[in-house]
């Protein structure tokens, strides 16, 4: 490498790949390549170049356990499959891209090629982050989702999370089908179009994350079988076949340089790793964010997240930053929804109280039994971790898309309280979370969708549609036969959420447009809030205690009060009434009311009464903090009102 990775000065960024296509010496000298990779399966491997002047095949060396290796004459550009013992041939399992999809050749890339802008951006420190998951084909690639990291800024987002980008079957995909984990999709754009995304977000104050799925390949395109058998564990299974042996060293190398090469080369500001329970090795895990930790450029702020059903406490004290809090959307969805089939069902006992212990403890389940895993405990203790260890969310592309016909929230609650529930979850301090179009109140559907054929098409829609056969609504088979079908090329288009600059100016789309800006200024106002008067003092906050209210007949009413302890030492506490009738506030809290919902809900809660569907924040400090809120609630709710 002419440059290295960590240098601070640097305007070109690489990861130096042990194994793949690595180009070797200096810019501008004779282009070279070596390849290795690893067929422990197979005794001969050649690998085959499709262009250029060293087009044809090339053998490559035996280096034992494994390993074999070649050094071509060829440069960025070069297309190249591996043959297999004289049979098969098949792309590079670390392809840096494949502009053919998964079947097709790999490509060389020169990651040296692109010159990166805001080379002194060092992320941000994690109190400060405020997600805004996306899904990248449906926003319009790379260029597509560049276009709009301005709004996204002013919304008042610090970090875009993209849904995974390695390369998988097709045209669309949610991208938890991918095969080739060092790819990012073709569909998308080119990976200089990625990190002109990247350096983009980067100029404009916002930090990237990447979803990476680790714990299995999807159905079409992962070659592995072929040439590695031994990559996976015969005696393990999971729903999507062997198990993955992360015990093997080549096995987790390959995933580690992942991890490495996203956050080096990419310059990528965070990892969220998905359903790390299916891996099942917390030990792993472990080794995995200390390899992650010790390749970062000093001083450089990275975040790595987990979504782990496990509910492990204990990889969050010194190895993760933070856990999807499935707890806390579980809950309130069930607050909101009243629906209490599949996983809900874990949360239709006293859903308020168990709030009441996410707001406090983190999680719901500590080692309780959980009704919906045959009454095994579930989690571990959690209430010794900062409220800033769980991502807490009301929608996300799971509990959304995976919903039979996708519906958003706003389909299954009303207005008022989703606002309500929204206060929550941007003012706590827990991180927040936001799914793509939500701060317009979004109510188009994100549904599951794929681009597969033949028979495979077929079983992923008849399998889909059989996984909700167990719902009551679901019973009849002419139903589930409305199901949209993920392969429609309609499926996807209707997932896809408009450019509002570009609407249509019709009369209906004004109206749709004047909804969509009030929805937008509310969330506006929250993160403004968020920002001023919580997000500096978050860092070492605790939890004092959520209690939960009495309705008038002296049962728990579905309303609690929550308070925390600052950094600086003052109290941030919230109210919040998600029943249909009014709950008295005995104990109103003090300080200063900072944000409301509905407008001018202050007047009942001077009267101790704390009405249906809303919330409030109030904060101790000094005058001057609280003029900064009192301005930015303010001028939120102005915009809002107009």
């Amino acid at each position: 490498m002419s440059e290295s990775p960590i240098d601070p000065h640097a305007h070109h960024h690489a990861h130096c790949l042990p194994f793949s296509a690595q180009l070797l010496g200096a810019a501008g000298a004779r282009p070279r390549t070596r390849f290795r990779f690893w067929a422990p399966s197979c005794k001969i491997v050649q690998v085959e170049i499709d262009n250029g002047p060293a087009q044809g095949a090339h053998e490559m060396t035996a280096t034992g356990n494994g390993w074999f290796e070649a050094t071509v004459d060829s440069g960025a550009g070069t297309l190249y499959r591996f043959r297999l013992d004289g049979e098969h041939a098949v792309p590079d399992p670390a392809s840096r891209f494949q502009p053919q999809d998964v079947h097709g050749p790999s490509e060389v890339i020169d990651p040296r090629a692109y010159r990166w802008e805001h080379t002194n951006w060092h992320g941000r420190p994690w109190e400060e982050t405020v997600l805004y998951e996306l899904h990248v084909g449906a926003m319009g690639g790379y260029a597509g989702v560049q276009k709009r990291l301005p709004a996204l800024a002013a919304l008042g987002v610090t970090a875009i999370e993209l849904m995974p980008l390695n390369d998988f079957p097709g045209k669309h995909n949610w991208g938890y089908d991918g095969v080739l984990p060092y790819a990012p999709d073709s569909a998308y754009g080119r990976p200089e179009a990625l990190k002109a995304l990247v350096d983009a977000a980067h100029g404009l104050g916002l930090q990237v994350f990447l979803d990476v799925v680790y714990n299995h390949f999807g159905p079409d395109g992962n070659y592995l079988h072929k040439y590695a058998r031994s990559f996976f564990r015969e005696d393990t299974h999971t729903p999507w076949g062997p198990a993955i042996d992360f015990a093997r060293s080549e096995v987790s190398d390959f995933f580690t340089d992942n991890a490495v090469y996203w956050i080096n080369e990419y310059r990528i500001d965070g990892l969220r790793f998905d359903a790390v329970h299916a891996i099942d090795n917390p030990t792993w895990l472990r080794d995995l964010s200390d390899h992650i930790r010790a390749k970062v450029q000093h001083g450089r702020h990275v975040h790595l997240v987990l979504e782990n059903e496990h509910n492990s406490a204990s990889l969050l004290d010194d190895h993760f930053d933070a856990q999807w809090n499935d707890d806390a959307h579980n809950t309130l969805h069930v607050l909101l929804t009243r629906e209490t089939e599949g996983y809900y069902h874990a949360y239709e006992d006293q859903p308020i109280r168990r709030l009441a212990r996410v707001l406090s403890e983190g999680f719901a389940y500590q080692g309780d039994p959980s009704p919906i895993h045959d009454g095994a405990p579930r989690g571990e203790a959690s209430g010794h971790l900062p409220p800033t260890s769980f991502v807490m969310f009301l929608q996300n592309h799971d509990q959304i898309g995976n919903r039979a016909f996708g519906e958003r929230l706003r389909k299954l609650t009303s207005d008022e309280a989703l606002r309500a529930a929204t206060g929550l979850l941007l003012l706590s301090p827990q991180i927040p979370l936001l799914f793509m179009d939500e701060e317009h109140g979004s109510t188009q559907p994100f549904l599951f969708f794929t681009d597969y054929s033949g028979d495979l098409a077929d079983a992923v829609r008849e399998g889909r549609r059989r996984e909700f056969a167990r719902f009551s609504s679901f019973s009849d088979e002419k139903r589930r036969a409305q199901i949209p079908d993920p392969n429609d090329v309609k499926t996807f288009a209707a997932s896809s959420p408009p450019d509002s600059a570009t609407q249509t100016q019709t009369q209906a789309a004004d109206e749709e447009a004047k909804d969509r800006l009030e929805w937008r200024h509310f969330y506006q106002s929250a993160l403004a809030v968020r920002a001023k008067l919580i997000t500096p003092r978050l860092k070492h906050s605790k939890a004092l205690g959520a209690t939960v209210l009495s309705g008038v007949d002296g049962s728990d009413a579905n309303a609690l009060i929550a308070r925390w302890k600052l950094a600086d030492g003052e109290t941030l506490s919230i109210a919040l009434n998600l029943s249909k009738d009014n709950v008295a506030l005995a104990d109103v809290p003090h300080g200063k009311l900072v944000f409301e919902t509905p407008p001018r809900v202050r007047e009942q809660i001077d009267a101790k009464v704390l009405p249906p569907d809303a919330f409030a924040a109030w904060l101790t400090g000094s005058v001057c903090d609280y003029a900064a809120g009192h301005d930015a609630r303010i001028a939120g709710q102005q915009e809002h009102n107009a």
